[in-house]
């Protein structure tokens, strides 16, 4: 998997479940949660080091439906195809012509994947409104294991519009990912969900 993609879906190898902060922020990720049952937009993630300097960035679209399945599509800088059908992860490095591939049940967890297209908020997440910013109301989504790849995720809604993701993973290095032309609850093909090996490809069970 390429660096710049890591910090998203480590945890699954990674999308889909306060004083003056504005209360509604976890309610709004709640009402998503229980309420937006499939979803599609484009994205552009942002990587950015420890060390707050070096940065990577890429885009891609997504689209998502309850509960477990998903598809993270990578179109730069490098093409990488992330799916799951509900019962395995797959992930797709065009370049190396490479999947690799587990099951969903120890890829998902209290990952970015389980707030956008799982289905069980309290269970694997500690919730807490965060004051506003840059425009956007946030919910932070603290991880319950203590041995996660991930140490924090907030996702930012624009009134009920989801509109951004950051994941701090235990290193330290954050990620953020910006939504656009977001679509909520689109009819979308069970067959969106289905991957096929390429041919040729080198296939890796984990």
């Amino acid at each position: 998997m390429k660096p710049a993609l890591k910090p998203l879906f480590a945890g699954m190898l990674l999308l889909v479940s306060a004083g003056v902060a504005r209360a509604d922020a976890v309610d709004t990720l709640r009402e998503f949660v229980r309420d937006v049952k499939t979803g599609r937009a484009q994205f552009t993630q942002t990587v950015t080091a420890p060390d707050g300097v070096k940065k990577k960035e890429s885009s891609g679209s997504f689209e998502f439906a309850r509960p477990n399945r998903f598809r993270f599509v990578y179109s730069k800088p490098f093409e990488q195809s992330i799916v799951a059908d509900g019962q395995k992860v797959w992930i797709h490095d065009v370049d190396l012509n490479q999947v690799s591939t587990r099951k969903i049940a120890g890829a998902i967890g209290a990952t970015p994947a389980a707030l956008l297209a799982g289905g069980n908020l309290d269970k694997d997440f500690e919730l807490s409104a965060l004051p506003a910013a840059d425009g956007l109301d946030w919910a932070q989504a603290k991880p319950k294991a203590k041995d996660g790849a991930f140490e924090t995720l907030k996702v930012g809604f624009k009134g009920k519009e989801l509109a951004a993701v950051e994941i701090v993973d235990s290193f330290g290095q954050r990620s953020l990912l910006q939504f656009r032309q977001w679509v909520a609850n689109p009819a979308i093909k069970p067959d969106a969900f289905r991957f096929v090996v390429p041919k040729g490809a080198d296939v890796l069970e984990q």
